[in-house]
């Protein structure tokens, strides 16, 4: 995945406790780091580290991530594994 540097991403990491957590970052690695420190990243997933990235999705601008942000949120669990399937389906291509 190339990256443009006025990228952002929205996010999706499966935790130890096998839940999903939908996040954006401006820097994807950087923020994957945090989830998995012991005092940075998300109070939601500082109780399920390690957290693995298992989405990933580059938008334009910081207002289009929060609001595909939204939208992932929304879907049911059925419909997440389903846009992670499509997207490891779409690396190995």
């Amino acid at each position: 995945m190339e990256v443009s540097k006025a990228a952002w991403f929205v996010y999706l990491v499966r935790c130890r406790d096998a839940t999903l957590y939908c996040g954006i970052a401006k820097n994807l690695k950087k923020r994957l780091a945090e989830h998995n420190s012991p005092d940075k990243g998300a109070k939601y997933t500082r109780g399920r580290q390690p957290v693995q990235l298992v989405y990933a999705e580059e938008v334009s601008s910081r207002a289009e991530a929060t609001q595909r942000e939204g939208r992932i949120k929304r879907l049911s669990r059925t419909e997440k594994m389903t846009l992670i399937k499509t997207f490891i389906a779409g690396l190995k291509k």
